[in-house]
């Protein structure tokens, strides 16, 4: 199977992943997580169908010390009794913020409120961020049907 381009070998593709990238590592420095950010990225491109993006997220959580157990059962977190209730948190609000079109109120008051009480401000909207940018990293992968399988730890820097 082979991408319909080479993304990632265009000049104009690396501006735009450049600053991609620059947005996630600032979101990176609000104290979320890393855990919880890798959860994230998981769960949207689960719900996305970005191979790519959930064989490297899933990848790069497990080098950072996630379990089998918990990245086995992102999918189902509701039905699982692995992760916290602030991750739970972080899960549904990415969930209705991936699932925008889906759900016809966009993220529910509870959905925020209930990461409201888990996070802080900063902490939140790197959160958002996590979200906005994974969901944009699904849509380049999938439209361009990038494979998944190949991804290496630290591929990217």
């Amino acid at each position: 199977m082979d991408a319909r381009l080479n993304y990632f070998g265009n000049a104009v593709a690396g501006k735009v992943l450049k600053h991609l990238y620059m947005a996630s590592k600032a979101a990176s420095e609000a104290g979320l997580p890393v855990a919880t950010q890798e959860l994230v990225k998981i769960r949207a491109s689960q719900i996305n169908g970005c191979g790519f993006c959930t064989d490297m997220h899933t990848k790069d959580a497990a080098a950072a010390g996630e379990t089998p157990l918990r990245l086995n059962l992102v999918a189902a977190w509701r039905e699982a009794t692995v992760f916290t209730e602030a991750e739970r948190a972080a899960l549904e609000l990415a969930e209705q913020g991936t699932r925008i079109a889906d759900a016809a109120g966009g993220v529910t008051d509870e959905a925020w409120a209930n990461a409201a009480k888990h996070y802080d401000e900063d902490q939140l909207v790197a959160l958002i961020s996590f979200i906005a940018v994974i969901n944009a990293y699904n849509r380049i992968n999938v439209i361009i049907q990038q494979p998944a399988g190949s991804y290496q730890v630290g591929q990217f820097g």
